[in-house]
């Protein structure tokens, strides 16, 4: 029987959705006779507690401490859960609060350690996940041998959410001791989206530099709205302000996680623009310039004005 431990992301008092799909994650390699456990840290965790508990999950772990943020605190947690319980498994979602204290955790107990993990599975009785290596070019796979215990930092919007109810066991753990080194003067939450999703996006038509000036931009907002895609751009785009920073795909943007169709048009491809949207089975690349670096991970490319390809794709839409 194995421990499998998820921590839960909380913001301010409420419980993110990236919580289930770190869950999620560990649900995918649970084996009969496993148990599931949510660390939920927070000022009131049992009240946060019914936010997590969903099917597959045996105990839910409220550990009492604060609503804000504190690397050192969560770093003293994962290490109290470790020695206690001696879990095979420890995640927690990827993202900006993971970057801060997953490894160091991992350091300190001498895990195994995985960021960004985008696929997880069993082979002869022992764990293998799947991540992303040279800029998105070549997926992956690691082992941890000689390792009891494994910290993974799960890629968000890859695995689906956790769902339906349960009524888990609720156990208490005291905080542990933390040396805390930052002061939390408050939250400033990001601006709003608009109810822009690309990383839940299955359809994205994408435009870059091709596009030449923002009086373009619009055609391709009303293009994109007559396919059904959502509209996403390269890091120029958004770098000049004609489209929010919301819509831009790639490194310092956002990853297409869900899409199954991009359409990617007046894009060169760079490898930060690529690093969001390579891993997409279906891209078709519409490009003036028959060398540029989009084509190298096209399924589809066409050489050609993206003016006059938008202008034929209006008329069937």
């Amino acid at each position: 029987m194995a421990n499998l431990i998820a921590v839960a992301e909380q913001r301010d008092g409420e419980m993110r959705a990236t919580s289930l799909e770190t869950i999620a994650a560990l649900k995918s390699i649970k084996q009969d006779g496993d148990r599931l456990s949510v660390a939920v840290v927070a000022a009131d965790p049992q009240a946060l507690a019914a936010g997590v508990s969903v099917e597959g999950v045996d105990e839910v772990i409220a550990v009492k401490a604060t609503d804000d943020f504190q690397p050192d605190l969560m770093e003293a947690v994962i290490s109290e859960l470790v020695k206690e319980r001696n879990p095979s498994v420890v995640a927690v979602a990827h993202g900006v609060d993971a970057w801060s204290f997953a490894p160091a955790a991992a350091a300190k107990l001498g895990c195994g350690l995985a960021t960004d993990v985008m696929g997880l599975k069993m082979e002869d009785g022992e764990l293998v996940a799947t991540r992303a290596g040279y800029a998105e070019k070549v997926h992956v796979e690691m082992d941890f041998p000689g390792k009891d215990t494994v910290l993974l930092t799960v890629r968000t919007n890859v695995f689906e959410p956790a769902s339906g109810t349960t009524s888990p066991e609720v156990t208490e753990m005291a905080a542990p001791q933390a040396d805390v080194a930052t002061t939390h003067e408050g939250w400033k939450p990001p601006a709003d989206a608009g109810g822009i999703d690309i990383g839940g996006a299955e359809f994205i038509l994408s435009i870059g530099r091709g596009v030449g000036d923002e009086a373009n931009v619009e055609q391709y907002l009303e293009l994109a709205e007559s396919m059904g895609a959502t509209l996403g751009c390269s890091r120029p785009i958004a770098d000049n302000g004609w489209l929010p920073k919301a819509r831009q795909v790639g490194q310092s943007g956002q990853l297409a996680a869900n899409c199954k169709l991009y359409i990617a048009m007046g894009v060169s491809g760079s490898v930060q623009h690529q690093w969001g949207m390579k891993h997409v089975d279906n891209i078709v690349a519409v490009n003036s310039d028959p060398e540029a670096s989009i084509f190298s991970i096209a399924r589809y490319g066409i050489v050609g004005d993206m003016f006059e390809i938008a202008e034929e794709l209006e008329n069937h839409f």
